[in-house]
């Protein structure tokens, strides 16, 4: 099972997929919305990168599907800020397998429906689920007290 985190300018979606059809694709891959999920007709969509079970990170530049040690300048996890220092991370080869449980994907082309439409419980504003809480519990002291 797959988690998709699909981006479109500034906000995410999640889904999650059993589809067997990410796998083989590699980090840079485009492919069509409607084979991930039947109301992304007209999406097309671009693999961007993930991470596998464990949280090591999906390179762009490291060719296979297999765990690398690789020398790296910036990026993930550099946090020394001083000039020149470089540090051995492990990143995981650009081509998902099934080790890989989260996939970042962003929208190249939009299709008909918006992904408000498509996903609508997720980004709702964050309102008044506790200002509802308080009224009923406010209402219930009243009427006790």
């Amino acid at each position: 099972m797959f988690k998709l985190n699909i981006s479109e300018k500034g906000k995410a979606w999640k889904l999650e997929i059993d589809s067997e059809f990410l796998v083989g694709k590699s980090v840079g891959d485009k492919f069509d919305g409607k084979e991930i999920k039947l109301e992304l007709e007209g999406y097309e969509l671009e693999i961007t990168g993930g991470s596998d079970g464990a949280g090591f990170p999906v390179s762009k530049d490291v060719p296979g599907l297999g765990l690398k040690r690789v020398l790296l300048s910036k990026g993930w996890g550099m946090h020394d800020n001083r000039e020149g220092v470089r540090l051995r991370k492990t990143v995981r080869g650009k081509v998902i397998s099934e080790v890989v449980t989260q996939i970042n994907i962003k929208v190249l082309k939009a299709g008909k429906k918006s992904l408000n439409e498509i996903f609508l419980d997720q980004n709702k504003p964050k309102k008044s689920e506790k200002k509802e809480e308080n009224k009923e519990v406010a209402a219930a002291q009243l009427a006790a007290g």
